[in-house]
């Protein structure tokens, strides 16, 4: 009788062929950095006229805005 081999030809060189083609795997894609601040992007609806009371007085609205729901909120 033969001595039993590793494996086919065929499967040993199915074998070498995978080991030659794959990609290495990659880790996970790191997580975005946080906006400085922890602040976060949203979508809000608000008044027309609560908008335009905010930005009469120009740039910095949205700081305004974020002032005064947090002053609302009682985190001020």
């Amino acid at each position: 009788m033969r001595t039993p081999r590793r494996g086919s030809a065929f499967d040993q060189a199915e074998a070498a062929f995978k080991s030659a083609t794959s990609k290495p795997v990659e880790a996970a894609p790191a997580k975005p950095p946080a906006p400085p601040s922890g602040k976060e992007m949203v979508t809000l609806r608000l008044d027309r006229a609560v908008l335009e009371h905010f930005q009469e007085d120009g740039p910095g609205w949205q700081d305004r805005i974020n002032a005064a729901l947090r002053a609302a909120a009682g985190l001020e």
